[in-house]
């Protein structure tokens, strides 16, 4: 499917020109086959959004400017220069949790708990314009649902890079929910290999040369588990300067989120591991869900050229925010 992206009025462009953001017009196409959704823009891969083959959705590949490959290979692919074969969990970018009543849905083996992890299985899939629009059941290793969601993922360009807009709508469908609190969470990528902070040889990652810094001014590691609007990534990648910047929408609750953002490529938005983050009581960062509630998270990946002050992230972080994620 086609969808248009125009500039769609002075008043818009005016309000986008005074925070230095212009519109840009945007070909995505949306191409459904068996077990994913294929993205393009203006005629060449951006991503796929794979729905089979794993414990939950994932967008992999993803390629930011000059078609450059934003996310580690493993363990979708084996064997590629340069990538540590550690957390088979981190598949690309995914939104998922470990502890939802209790079953583990982020680590995708029992480690140190007695049950089996749970899955996120879809259950329908539609193509609208630009987005994609699910709905998916969070089963336990035992079949039983323990929650649904509802996932708004639209895809788009603008004068920096090409972007995804991750909108989920968790819902205690099924009884109560308790989202509980531990820093193995939520809305996570793991990035290419040279966007690490550090090297890991051990690993077989020889080469690491990214940055980063948060909205708050704090960079590199110290970054981890501090609260931020946003965190943005980047280094020399393939010739060119490149970077991921990940956007904590105003509306979210717990608004500005931790970051579960290591020096090996995880960089993860997680509103619940306050315990963890912050040292405090276990518990702390629970949030229940009453039958019948539902909560909303938006985020978006903007894969930009340059580094922080040449993509203007503040600036693109601002223009954002300005717009509520449609559902």
């Amino acid at each position: 499917m086609k969808r248009q992206l125009p500039c769609a009025s002075l008043l818009f462009l005016a309000a986008i020109a005074m925070i230095g953001v212009p519109c840009v017009a945007a070909d995505v196409k949306i191409v459904q086959s068996e077990g994913k959704a294929t993205v393009t823009i203006d005629g060449k891969l951006f991503t796929e959004y794979v729905f089979t083959g794993h414990s939950k959705p994932i967008l992999y590949p993803i390629l930011g400017p000059h078609q450059t490959p934003m996310t580690r290979n493993y363990p979708m692919q084996e064997g590629v220069d340069n990538e540590a074969k550690d957390h088979p969990h981190h598949k690309s970018l995914w939104f998922t949790h470990d502890d939802v009543n209790k079953v583990r849905f982020w680590m995708e083996y029992p480690g140190g708990k007695d049950q089996a992890p749970g899955k996120i299985i879809q259950q329908s899939m539609k193509v609208d314009g630009n987005r994609i629009v699910t709905q998916n059941n969070w089963t336990a290793s035992d079949g039983k649902v323990v929650c649904t969601d509802e996932r708004v993922v639209s895809f788009g360009a603008n004068d920096v890079g090409r972007y995804i807009d991750y909108q989920v709508t968790l819902k205690a469908s099924n009884g109560q929910v308790v989202i509980g609190d531990t820093k193995e969470g939520t809305m996570g990528i793991r990035t290419n290999p040279l966007l690490r902070l550090q090297a890991d040889e051990k690993r077989g990652n020889h080469t690491a040369k990214g940055q980063a810094v948060n909205s708050e001014g704090v960079e590199g590691t110290a970054i981890w588990g501090k609260r931020a609007k946003w965190v943005d990534y980047w280094a020399p990648v393939e010739g060119h300067t490149v970077g991921v910047a990940i956007f904590d929408h105003p509306t979210n609750p717990r608004h500005p989120t931790w970051w579960h953002a290591r020096a090996y490529g995880l960089v993860a938005a997680n509103p619940f591991g306050i315990s963890d983050f912050e040292k405090k009581p276990e518990g702390t960062g629970n949030m229940t869900l009453k039958p019948g509630d539902e909560v909303t998270f938006r985020y978006r990946f903007l894969f930009h050229e340059g580094d922080v002050k040449q993509a203007d992230i503040p600036a693109q972080y601002d223009a954002f925010a300005g717009k509520s994620a449609s559902k």
